[in-house]
């Protein structure tokens, strides 16, 4: 049964509900420990985006993390179209959180056999004109304070919103994460991308990079459309010699950086490979059908 349309919905453990009237235990794990993952997926034209890949993360993150899948594939399936379909808005990014589940005492230890607490909710995606991102944002590099295992989507998101809280401070947007090494890893909550010469450099995926969904598309379409792209160590000095610096992420896709510590990327305006692959991705999404109900069903 479809939802009332002005209600906004989330799903807890089995049962839709109003998103504001919608509450977790204070003993779960995720609310105690940070103990859990999580999952963003864009949804245009009333239809999931690149769902096989994010399924396929979201699997990867709770088995390192040893947190049982609480749902079959189909079942997710049906639960995000229902999602979907329970709000009016065509282009919509939903938000998945699976916890290990509530435990009681509050011990590091997770008990054996708890039951996941799973957690959907949807909201609007605004569209993405290329006029306003066009104008770029600011951003400076700062310290990579996160843990060893980034390629988990895990909530533990403290040290990102560190890095974001010390961009605002200096009147910036986002940072670029430096490793002590010298390595830049990522944006706080994106991949990115170093342009140089006509070419896509950007951080092998490892321990320290989030296997992003957008960036697998800007790689796919650097391919098909002969851009090369190029996995590689970026080490922090040449951040300042680069002729364009972008942040990708399944929300914000393709946003050019146009200044880096205060001081101009190239000619400190977006460069001419990210207006191309923007509207390259804009095709691609509008390109973009998959009927996931049919062709992903699983016994």
């Amino acid at each position: 049964m479809m939802g009332d349309k002005d209600i906004q919905w989330a799903y807890l453990d089995g049962q839709f509900q109003p998103l504001l009237d919608t509450k977790i235990s204070v003993l779960d794990r995720g609310f105690l420990f940070g103990d859990g993952i999580y999952e963003v997926v864009p949804v245009y034209n009333r239809q999931l985006f690149e769902w096989p890949a994010h399924y396929a993360r979201l699997e990867r993150s709770l088995a390192l993390t040893q947190i049982s899948n609480p749902l079959s594939q189909q079942a997710w399936l049906d639960l995000l179209n229902e999602l979907i379909e329970r709000h009016p808005w065509p282009n919509q990014f939903i938000y998945l959180q699976i916890t290990r589940g509530v435990q009681t005492p509050r011990d590091h230890l997770p008990a054996a056999h708890l039951t996941p607490t799973l957690l959907a909710y949807t909201n609007p995606l605004p569209a993405i004109n290329k006029t306003n991102i066009g104008r770029g944002i600011a951003a400076i590099t700062h310290p990579d304070l996160r843990w060893q295992h980034c390629d988990i989507k895990a909530i533990t998101l403290l040290a990102n919103v560190i890095a974001k809280k010390s961009a605002q401070n200096a009147q910036a947007q986002d940072a670029l994460l430096v490793r002590q090494n010298g390595l830049v890893t990522e944006g706080s909550a994106s991949n990115m991308f170093l342009i140089k010469d006509g070419t896509i450099h950007t951080p092998p995926l490892n321990e320290f990079i989030l296997p992003g969904i957008t960036r697998q598309v800007v790689e796919k379409l650097g391919t098909r459309h002969h851009v090369g792209f190029v996995e590689r160590d970026i080490q922090e000095s040449e951040l300042a010699t680069a002729d364009e610096l972008w942040l990708a992420s399944s929300t914000k896709e393709i946003i050019p950086i146009v200044t880096l510590n205060h001081q101009p990327v190239g000619n400190g305006q977006a460069g001419p490979l990210w207006s191309k692959m923007f509207d390259l991705y804009q095709d691609y999404k509008r390109e973009y059908k998959q009927d996931y109900r049919q062709n992903t069903r699983q016994d």
